[in-house]
């Protein structure tokens, strides 16, 4: 059965469709019939996947805007009438956050509190889904797993920022879309927490596969800023299916239990450094050598960061599908594949696509799918 099943025929309103992750969903939807429309800024990377893969005609209507431009946003989200929102607009990079901390609040929180001031204003029964990050916790100094229940935080302008993204979704969903109260209001809010997602197509600054394919192509070694950090990674079909399997059941079985934060992350004990990334990456790729370049004047970042995924487990007909070597395995593929024939980009996502749902992954049956009331 097709990822994201459920939403077939559904209006669904997208924000940050341009972006790497909004581009792979934009593909997942198209591919089981949802009436799409998309707000965002331009493609921000140059290659972009969404331009690639040309997916500007996946996009019944196409809305190139900032999120924090309230009256447009509010007009656009009216037009499109969503039964389900996902909120994907961010600036996600770390290192840019130290930079351009200012843009980063606004973008992150003000930007989320625009999109739920838009749904406020729709007065319709939807599924909302905010998209935030692993790292909207705050740390854990014993490397210590985070699960859903921890405490909201982070020590840098981008860890900051989607902690209180939460904090607004939170606030937002006690003040105007109280989960006791659903029969009267009819929107279910939840936030998804996801690990470092790797793909194809992700082309943004600082992302450490983007820095290994940019060095490979050259011949170079690759520069590896912290060989021993740990992240929960994970490929963009991972948190996507996980996604979708949530709106699925916002749909099907509409009720409070839906409306929380779910982290979808990789299996427990699947621990992978950014060295080992590095080194598997280098070895599927067939050739190239590596670098350490820890900088101790580097901007601070968590060293050891995991998720737990046994609440979206037990709740949901979701659980990962491929291991953290799978996943830099088909991310070196792409990009490999890509570099000789870049005209590839849609059908080389289209085979990950049909790979992924080859293995089985389960979603909420379409006969079980009502209209939420």
């Amino acid at each position: 059965m097709a990822i994201g099943e459920g939403l077939r025929g559904k209006r669904v309103f997208v924000t940050g469709h341009t972006g790497f992750k909004g581009s792979w969903l934009v593909m997942l939807l198209d591919r089981v019939g949802a009436h799409i429309t998309g707000y965002s800024l331009a493609p921000p990377t140059n290659p972009s996947l969404f331009e690639a893969a040309m997916l500007r005609e996946l996009v019944a209507n196409h809305h190139e805007a900032d999120i924090r431009d309230v009256p447009r946003l509010a007009s656009a989200v009216a037009a499109a009438q969503p039964d389900v929102v996902m909120h994907l607009a961010a600036q996600p990079l770390v290192r840019l956050s130290h930079r351009e901390p200012l843009e980063t609040f606004s973008t992150n929180v003000i930007g989320t509190a625009s999109i739920l001031d838009a749904v406020r204003g729709l007065s319709k029964p939807c599924a909302v889904i905010v998209v935030t990050s692993d790292k909207c916790y705050e740390p854990h100094d014993s490397g210590k797993a985070h699960d859903e229940a921890n405490s909201m935080g982070g020590r840098d302008p981008y860890s900051a920022s989607k902690g209180a993204a939460e904090l607004v979704t939170a606030a937002y969903r006690c003040s105007y879309f109280p989960p006791e109260r659903l029969p009267e209001h009819g929107v279910q809010l939840a936030t998804a927490r996801a690990g470092n997602v790797i793909g194809g197509g992700d082309w943004a600054e600082d992302r450490i596969v983007t820095d290994i394919v940019r060095h490979l192509v050259a011949g170079e070694p690759v520069p590896v800023r912290n060989p021993a950090a740990v992240r929960p990674w994970q490929h963009v079909l991972e948190p996507l299916s996980g996604y979708l399997t949530l709106a699925e059941a916002m749909l099907a079985e509409p009720g409070p239990r839906w409306c929380t934060g779910w982290n979808f992350g990789p299996a427990a004990g699947d621990d992978i450094t950014v060295r080992d990334l590095t080194e598997i990456f280098i070895d599927a790729w067939g050739s190239g050598s590596w670098e350490d370049r820890h900088d101790p004047r580097a901007p601070i970042e968590t060293h050891v960061l995991r998720l737990t995924i046994d609440k979206a487990l037990a709740a949901l007909p979701w659980r990962p599908q491929l291991s953290g070597r799978d996943a830099i395995h088909r991310t070196a593929a792409w990009f490999r594949n890509f570099a000789t024939s870049p005209a590839a980009a849609r059908a080389l996502c289209d085979a990950d696509i049909q790979g992924y749902e080859s293995l089985g992954i389960a979603c909420y049956p379409s006969d079980r799918i009502r209209a939420v009331r």
